[in-house]
């Protein structure tokens, strides 16, 4: 089993293979068996006509968190399945995004997360969301 330290080492190797993920700057604050969080500042060209986080990167945000969990046990992961429930407008200085594994198989992951918008350091809950994942041969 690897130590915490290599499972972070890994997550953050692939985040940074992802041409996307760079572009919107996701850094992988914390990676172990089973969960991840990451986060992203905000900017404006990520908003939408009204001054939000788009929800497509709401979207965005969860899937990759999700996926980062899932690989912690799994190895690579393809999402087959994702749903995002947006609970308000994400508004912040920076979001947060924390995931973990509800069920492991073989065949799928099942996986859940919540977002996090943040403000002069205090954190809202602007979405919630969940992941089916398949593990896929590297």
């Amino acid at each position: 089993m690897p130590s915490p330290d290599d499972t972070l080492a890994q997550i953050r190797a692939i985040n940074r293979s992802a041409a996307f993920n760079s572009w919107c700057a996701i850094v992988v604050d914390s990676a172990d068996a089973g969960q991840a969080q990451i986060s992203m500042a905000w900017r404006a060209d990520m908003g939408q006509y009204a001054g939000f986080l788009h929800a497509g990167l709401v979207g965005a945000l969860i899937d990759t968190a999700c996926g980062f969990a899932a690989a912690t046990l799994s190895g690579r992961v393809l999402a087959s399945h994702y749903a995002v429930n947006c609970l308000r407008p994400a508004v912040g200085e920076r979001f947060i995004a924390r995931a973990r594994v509800v069920k492991p198989g073989k065949t799928q992951v099942f996986t859940a997360c919540e977002l996090f918008a943040v403000t002069a350091g205090e954190e809202k809950l602007v979405a919630t969301g969940e992941t089916l994942l398949v593990p896929v041969a590297a």
